[in-house]
């Protein structure tokens, strides 16, 4: 009976590699939030949206009859309306409104992927020394607050009074420049609240560096609120540019727009309605497809949804 349980039972030899083999987790961060992200059929919808607008975009002014930097005003053309000639109509001044449109939506989706990306790296950076640097948090506080209490159309004015309007790249570091201040304030929260959870002082107390403490431990934690505001500063900059074209405080005219085409449209639109639907449909869809791509992105970026 003993000959036959050793038969049965015996003890394992101890072997490093299958014991490693077997404590290893296939777990991949990015594949994880790939996967939470493709589930989502209608953001995967939206993306393809997104990027086929951004694509035509390009093919429009390549199959466009006209040149936008070459556009000869002709008063005879004016308000012409769209047809097999012209596709989206002309202007006031005769303009062909086609290449306008669309070369206008190459400007600020520009425009707003600079200003998002550079919001969302001086946010970070900035959030990150705020919530982990304690003696940091009074002054970065103090500043938050002074630029926060001014409304941001008073920079604008006085930026452009300044420099005679605002170009491309004034307005792009004008917009960073104070736009970073709710990116920063979300990244500090959340730092604030996982900097001195058990595993990080752990980390702390075994001589880790605090910039592996930040990214390894803490900043996993952060993307989620990272994409989802810049998902919405992105539509969020379209947005204020059209504010600011119509205000008359936008790009120049030598930067077509589509603030500055909506701008140009509020006098006509009541007797020439497409002057003002065609980009105001191209601002719809950019907005739309941003904000339901921000928050699925979001949550498939969170951990806790992860399995």
């Amino acid at each position: 009976m003993a000959s036959k349980q050793d038969e049965l039972f015996r003890f394992v030899e101890y072997s490093p590699e299958n014991a490693e083999r077997i404590g290893y987790s296939n777990y991949s961060y990015w594949r994880s939030v790939m996967q939470n992200f493709l589930k989502r059929k209608s953001a995967v919808f939206m993306l393809f949206v997104f990027v086929g607008l951004v694509i035509f975009s390009f093919i429009a002014l390549a199959i466009g009859k006209y040149d936008w930097a070459t556009l000869v005003t002709n008063t005879d053309l004016a308000f012409h309306k769209p047809d097999g000639e012209y596709w989206f109509g002309c202007d006031n001044l005769g303009r062909d409104y086609w290449c306008q449109v669309w070369y206008s939506m190459q400007t600020s989706v520009k425009l707003a992927a600079l200003v998002g990306g550079g919001e969302c790296v001086l946010g970070i950076v900035i959030g990150c020394l705020w919530g982990y640097v304690r003696w940091l948090d009074r002054p970065i506080t103090e500043l938050y607050n002074i630029i926060n209490n001014v409304p941001m159309i008073i920079y604008l004015t006085l930026i452009a009074l300044i420099f005679r309007g605002l170009s491309f790249p004034v307005m792009c570091i004008t917009l960073i420049a104070f736009g970073w201040l709710v990116m920063a304030r979300n990244v500090r929260n959340l730092v604030f609240m996982y900097r001195d959870r058990e595993y990080n002082l752990a980390s702390r107390c075994l001589g880790t560096p605090i910039s592996r403490v930040l990214v390894k431990n803490i900043f996993p934690y952060l993307i989620s609120v990272i994409v989802l505001r810049l998902a919405l500063s992105i539509p969020g900059t379209i947005s204020l540019e059209t504010t600011l074209s119509y205000l008359g405080l936008g790009l120049g005219i030598e930067t077509p727009s589509l603030g500055i085409l909506l701008r140009n449209a509020r006098n006509y639109f009541v007797d020439y309605p497409y002057l003002l639907v065609f980009p105001a449909v191209v601002v719809a869809l950019i907005t739309i497809t941003f904000y339901l791509l921000g928050n699925a992105f979001s949550d498939a970026s969170d951990p806790r949804n992860h399995v």
